[in-house]
């Protein structure tokens, strides 16, 4: 897992071909709005989430994030469990994004 801010996020993901956005808060928190493009795992349904990463593509890029970048810091490390190779934390989470969002 690697550690980044909302620059780094943008930069990595505006050149990457290979990426994948997942956003791992709670559903009522989606409600808010969620990065365009984001796919949506609640990483607190451990059981489901883990479920659910198991049937992403393991080649793909993952930049996860959450509301402050904690709860995406355990996603990020349980999708290395999971064989992911490369992962970014979006340090902060959404509540310090300044890009766009969208509705869910």
């Amino acid at each position: 897992m690697t550690n980044i801010d909302q620059t780094q996020f943008q930069e990595l993901l505006a050149k990457d071909s290979n990426a994948l956005i997942l956003d791992v808060r709670t559903p009522a928190e989606w409600s808010g709005g969620i990065i365009p493009n984001a796919e949506r795992i609640d990483v607190m349904n451990t059981n489901g989430f883990i479920a659910q990463i198991d049937n992403l593509d393991k080649s793909k890029n993952i930049y996860v994030y959450c509301r402050s970048g904690q709860r995406s810091q355990v996603a990020c490390n349980l999708l290395e469990q999971s064989g992911f190779k490369t992962t970014y934390n979006l340090l902060g989470g959404i509540s310090a994004w300044r890009g766009e969002v969208v509705q869910a």
